[in-house]
């Protein structure tokens, strides 16, 4: 689907609300062993008994007040906004962290996702950045699958970052990166 992406002013989009929502039938289980050598983690893919439906209406957020300096863009259909991605530079480690990327349920599995990861791998060129990085959760198998086709890999996790079950919720962190 050809899509044209603008600029999603602050003044206009700060605090705008959408919906984060999917199914995932498979979760990543976060197996980490350690000895007297050493530790060694490893994510395995492992069905649920049933799909978890995971539906949060107002867990994200356009430009909020901890990303100081994102820019986010967005696709506009009709008056109404179908995708956005919101990128912030970590000034301190020269990389680009994509803190939201969203598309409507109706509009995903069209290339609008892509050509908004396309536009963050851009910026992160222009920026001079070493790294682009996001994050999403164990559980969430389509984004994960769809940014590993994205030419992201593996950076690492964080156990606990949502509660201190993480690992019980089948929710780990997960960070994704590539190298610039």
């Amino acid at each position: 689907m050809d899509c044209e992406i603008a600029p999603l002013p602050r003044e206009q989009w700060e605090g705008y609300t959408f919906p984060f929502r999917y199914i995932s039938s498979h979760y990543y289980d976060a197996e980490i062993d350690t000895a007297d050598d050493g530790f060694s983690v490893r994510f395995i893919k492992k069905p649920f008994e049933t799909p978890q439906k995971n539906e949060f209406d107002d867990l994200d957020k356009l430009y909020q007040s901890h990303w100081i300096g994102a820019e986010a863009y967005g696709v506009i259909i009709d008056g109404t906004l179908i995708a956005a991605i919101e990128m912030w530079k970590e000034e301190w480690s020269n990389r680009l962290r994509v803190t939201e990327l969203w598309v409507a349920d109706d509009y995903r599995r069209r290339g609008i996702g892509g050509a908004l990861m396309n536009l963050a791998k851009q910026k992160a060129r222009g920026m001079g950045c070493r790294a682009l990085m996001l994050e999403t959760q164990s559980c969430n198998e389509n984004a994960i699958a769809f940014y590993l086709a994205q030419g992201l890999i593996f950076f690492g996790f964080d156990r606990c970052c949502y509660s201190n079950s993480d690992i019980e919720h089948r929710g780990v962190r997960i960070e994704l990166g590539m190298f610039i």
